[in-house]
């Protein structure tokens, strides 16, 4: 009867889901398996390497470094401020001035001027006809913008 069968294919897939199942936990037990040998093998390896290093040793170490970058910052900052000391900036800077006003003078006594007439100027234009001239010019003007 239809349900002996029911009840039978309900049987064998609870029976398939356990084996399922029981696959499942092999494989990870397997998966777990491995990963612990690896961990010891990493442990073992750490082990091997921090042998030969001693706690106390590194630490002496690393205040040997630091000592050293100490001193190497005291010189580095002993130089800059021994520079820095030598030269006074204010000095340099009127120094500087004085050296551009000097090549200014030097480039002014270069430079060719006309030579200046030796005789008076008169003491009022010899012609009137260029004041005319300008006048009528004005005068155009004027009524070209009007």
């Amino acid at each position: 009867s239809t349900w002996g069968y029911e009840k039978q294919l309900s049987q064998i897939d609870g029976t398939l889901s356990t084996i399922e199942f029981q696959r499942e936990a092999l494989e990870n037990s397997h998966t777990n398996t491995e990963v612990f040998k690896n961990m010891g093998y990493a442990a073992q390896a750490m082990k091997k390497v921090h042998e030969n290093m001693d706690l106390d040793k590194i630490d002496d170490m690393m205040q040997d470094i630091t000592e050293q970058q100490d001193i190497a910052q005291e010189i580095t900052e002993a130089l800059t401020r021994r520079v820095a000391d030598d030269f006074d900036e204010d000095e340099l800077l009127a120094e500087l001035e004085e050296l551009e006003q000097e090549e200014l003078n030097n480039k002014m006594k270069n430079v060719h001027l006309p030579s200046v007439p030796a005789t008076s100027l008169p003491s009022r234009p010899a012609s009137s006809k260029k004041r005319v001239e300008d006048d009528e010019d004005m005068q155009q003007l004027a009524a070209w913008a009007s």
